[in-house]
């Protein structure tokens, strides 16, 4: 294993960042700095074409956050050049908000963000450093793999393969606080297209990890099952709409713990009244077969790190604690408004973008079932696997959650029958609470971006294990 090579961009500009920290801190009540170098490279091979590019998450500046009696104000910039950038911040802090904050009613904050001393940094090893890698083998690789997997599979007509690597360096600086974090994460996808003349069908696997470009050592397996499974769908039917007993793959269950619950624990959701999490602290919300969890420490996926954007520490936190909701999920400012202590969980699409409450890695934990006592007791149900998206209305607690695929099952036993897509929907509280079982072994993917809505897209993971549940289906 190797260390990560650290940012000098962010390094050598340190200084200077604590120069100006010092002079705006004449001005205001508190001051912090987030500085951002995110870098890495997007390889794709599919049946028609051979691409590299930077990483999708690619970013590098600043964004300092004042605070006045006006309240908090932010400045985004990409060159530190110290005496611009404190004239700069004073005119936004002072004057621009001063004008845009007359006659309105203002947010009162009853205290300053927290500013402990604190002096820490974390710096991963991955097998591959990412400047370190050679593309040209990496496409040849990739190449290799799609050709000799492609070829064992007559339906499929389009296969592709992505693999993105992430190199994140950032810093934090306050008064009292000295951050700074590198950290290096993978995303793999395999993404098939089969026909069989009339229907043409979609199906992909997704891998994920806190790793270098070893992670293409995960690809063959997961174009071979990408194929697969997408040629099992051209055999679908559709599902007869009803509730039915419903067993979850990881996969899906992590989409339910990321859907279900998630977003509803959001506190800036909190803040804004638009979450029914708040009206139920300490009050069951699901069966005491579940313990969901979400937190940069809680488990070492893609959303893993030392600090969130406000420079706060990650943490663990217990969300759901057997079926009673004990606490939410909160960034800084939001965590000041409601009285609270910041989880770690406020971050920002880049340094351009404002702060919001978003998931780290989510969670439920593993339970003590198996897989095939779960299907021996189900008279008319199915196996959901995968999925292609979810949504949910955190003020209502309504659900969408489709599945790649439904495998019935009947009498305790698989069918070979399947039905593709499936949605699940109904009340949040109704479908955890008719959890009976779960099953030992934890699986957790960070693949994806969760949005803020239909934006402010970010790195989360979800997962679990296998869980038994009521699921109503269309």
């Amino acid at each position: 294993m190797k260390k990560l090579t650290t940012s000098k961009f962010l390094l050598d500009n340190k200084s200077k960042l604590q120069e100006i920290i010092k002079k705006l801190e004449t001005d205001f009540k508190y001051v912090s700095i987030l500085g951002c170098d995110v870098d890495g490279a997007s390889y794709s091979v599919t049946t028609s074409a051979i691409s590299l590019n930077p990483s999708p998450d690619y970013q590098r500046g600043f964004v300092i956050r004042v605070y006045t009696n006006l309240g908090f104000s932010e400045y985004s910039f990409n060159e530190v050049n110290v005496d611009e950038v404190c004239e700069n911040v004073r005119k936004i802090a002072l004057e621009d908000r001063k004008k845009i904050v007359e006659g309105l009613d203002r947010v009162t904050y009853d205290r300053l963000p927290n500013d402990d001393e604190i002096t820490k940094e974390r710096i991963t090893e991955v097998e591959n450093l990412p400047e370190q890698d050679n593309p040209e083998k990496i496409i040849t690789t990739l190449q290799k793999i799609h050709d000799e997997v492609k070829a064992k599979y007559e339906k499929i007509v389009q296969l592709s393969l992505r693999l993105n690597i992430t190199q994140v360096n950032k810093i934090f600086l306050s008064k009292n606080k000295d951050l700074y974090q590198s950290y290096a994460y993978s995303t793999g996808f395999a993404m098939a297209a089969a026909t069989d003349g009339k229907n043409t069908k979609l199906d992909f696997i997704s891998s994920s990890g806190l790793c270098g470009s070893e992670l293409i050592s995960e690809f063959e397996k997961a174009a071979d099952d990408a194929c697969r499974r997408t040629e099992e769908l051209l055999t679908a039917d559709r599902v007869v709409p009803g509730e039915y007993d419903i067993i979850c793959d990881p996969d899906f269950t992590g989409l339910i713990a990321h859907e279900a619950f998630g977003h509803g624990a959001e506190m800036d959701m909190y803040v804004k009244e638009r979450a029914k999490g708040k009206e139920y602290q300490d009050k069951r919300v699901a069966s005491d077969k579940i313990i969901m969890h979400d937190g940069a420490t809680a488990f070492d996926e893609v959303s893993s790190y030392l600090f969130d954007d406000e420079g706060n520490l990650g943490r663990d936190t217990v969300i759901i604690d057997k079926g009673i909701l004990r606490h939410g999920m909160c960034d800084e400012l939001s965590a000041i408004l409601l009285g609270q202590e910041s989880t770690g969980n406020g971050k920002r699409e880049s340094f351009k973008r404002k702060v919001y409450t978003r998931m780290t890695n989510t969670f439920f934990e593993a339970g003590e079932d198996s897989v095939e006592d779960m299907i021996k007791s189900v008279d008319k149900g199915y196996l959901l696997e995968g999925f292609s998206s979810g949504m949910e209305d955190p003020k209502n607690w309504g659900i969408q959650c489709v599945a790649m695929k439904g495998r019935e099952i009947i009498d305790g036993k698989l069918t070979g029958k399947i039905v593709s897509p499936v949605y699940l929907t109904g009340y949040v509280p109704d479908l955890l609470q008719s959890i009976t079982q779960v099953s030992n072994g934890l699986v957790l993917s960070g693949g994806g971006y969760c949005g803020k809505g239909w934006k402010e897209w970010v790195k989360t993971s979800t997962g679990g294990s296998y869980i038994k549940a009521k699921g109503i289906l269309s």
